[in-house]
């Protein structure tokens, strides 16, 4: 009877651990062709889901199955996958499967986290308040980081996100650079508002419709909240923030302005230039990618111009490009597409009479540093406090790597180089030391 009831109490055991192993994040890594892939499952009972950090992908819904003897089955609707895998003790054993392709995946209990070093941890020598303001119907939720010592003649800037619908932080793969370069303006005395960009937290209208007007809206919106407080506003801006820093300058409604890795030259030309560095990378042959970008090319300009689409079968490319460019041609019927296609700078530098600091880096594959900062040497009037400089050896998000390649970005630990940090605070102080 003893043994009897020995043996029932191991097997209650064994049961509980089963269950709580298929609880809680569990997190691996995938090796897909030799990139590594981190999966992170978050096996909670009520909302069970799925990240990969590694992409940028957040909460992705999951469906569980349980079996005896600590067997898991996960469903991945979305990506069309499905992970299935055995608990041994400390970590499940399983693989991981997607368009009929089966890898296999280790799971281990927890996340780990990279390293962020430069995010801003207290005590502060500064303060900051939570502000909400309106640009029509739409809500804007931001933070005013004042520095200390804060008053009128205080330069104050708006910090606008790139392309994509952003936090306050612009927070990508653990990293968040606004907060970072906020916290260095602040330390500097140079007072920020970054904000939620519409659609992040709601918004009852359809963001598809959106486009980098909307957007531009809603930075001129955050400058007069400013200007109610200071005498000098500025916009700083990365990417699509870094252009639309430049259109409201361009309309003299910005004092001064910092452009990261903005885009001067148009939509469709970086698109085309963008692919190109893309396909290199995948492998495509020179006559591929050449012919594939004249296809995307002219598809772009009969999208802005008017005409009739290319086909894709005048053109020599193998069928994976094929279908690409069919997908393409669905996306640039989107309206946020459909403007950025068109969206080209140059016409209106000449307007922008404001200091300006634009500054690229060479190792950026999204914003080609070479065209963009060209187009602002040659199409900018002559101001003795503009600066138009290429960063040595940053990626798009300006920190220092090896190749550029978004997969990186996570990987590395600091999220701005801190020399980027100096050079923007030293140029906007220099501004008002005079």
């Amino acid at each position: 009877m003893k043994w009897k009831l020995l043996i029932s109490l191991v097997l209650i055991c064994c049961a509980c651990n089963n269950v709580m192993a298929q609880t809680g994040t569990w997190s691996g890594v995938l090796d897909v062709q030799g990139t590594k892939l981190s999966i992170v499952f978050h096996l909670d009972t009520e909302k069970p889901s799925m990240d990969s950090p590694d992409q940028g992908v957040k909460g992705l819904p999951i469906q569980i199955e349980r079996a005896a003897a600590g067997k898991l089955a996960v469903s991945i609707p979305s990506l069309a996958a499905v992970y299935e895998g055995q608990w041994l003790i400390n970590k499940i054993v399983g693989t991981f499967t997607q368009m009929n392709v089966t890898m296999p995946l280790t799971l281990f209990p927890g996340e780990v986290k990279p390293k962020r070093p430069q995010t801003p941890a207290g005590p502060f020598p500064y303060s900051a308040e939570e502000v909400s303001f309106r640009n029509d119907e739409v809500v804007l939720n931001g933070t005013l980081t004042l520095p200390d010592g804060c008053s009128r003649q205080t330069p104050a800037m708006i910090m606008v996100t790139g392309s994509g619908i952003q936090n306050r932080d612009s927070e990508i793969f653990d990293h968040k650079p606004f907060a970072v370069i906020a916290d260095a303006l602040a330390r500097a005395g140079i007072a920020t508002l970054r904000y939620d960009d519409r659609g992040f937290n709601g918004y009852s209208g359809d963001i598809n419709n959106c486009t980098t007007e909307d957007f531009k809206s809603d930075a001129l919106a955050a400058v007069e909240l400013l200007r109610e407080r200071f005498d000098k506003v500025g916009v700083i801006g990365h990417s699509e923030g870094g252009t639309i820093a430049m259109m409201i300058a361009s309309e003299n409604k910005a004092d001064f302005i910092v452009s990261l890795a903005g885009m001067t030259v148009s939509g469709a030309e970086t698109l085309v230039w963008q692919n190109r560095i893309a396909l290199r990378g995948l492998g495509f042959s020179d006559a591929a990618i050449e012919s594939y970008c004249n296809l995307i090319d002219k598809a772009f300009n009969v999208s802005v111009n008017g005409g009739v689409m290319p086909a894709p079968e005048d053109y020599d490319l193998p069928n994976s490009l094929i279908q690409n460019y069919r997908a393409v041609l669905t996306q640039i019927q989107i309206p946020y597409m459909k403007y950025f296609l068109s969206l080209d700078m140059r016409p209106l530098l000449g307007k922008i009479t404001c200091p300006l600091l634009a500054l690229n880096g060479t190792k950026d594959i999204q914003v080609d540093h070479r065209s963009n900062l060209n187009a602002l040497l040659i199409g900018l009037p002559d101001n003795p406090y503009n600066r138009i400089e290429p960063v040595e050896g940053v990626n798009h998000l300006f920190q220092h790597c090896t190749t550029g390649a978004v997969t990186e970005y996570r990987t590395i630990e600091n999220t701005i180089a801190p020399e980027v940090l100096e050079y923007i605070a030293s140029w906007i102080s220099g501004l008002f030391s005079r």
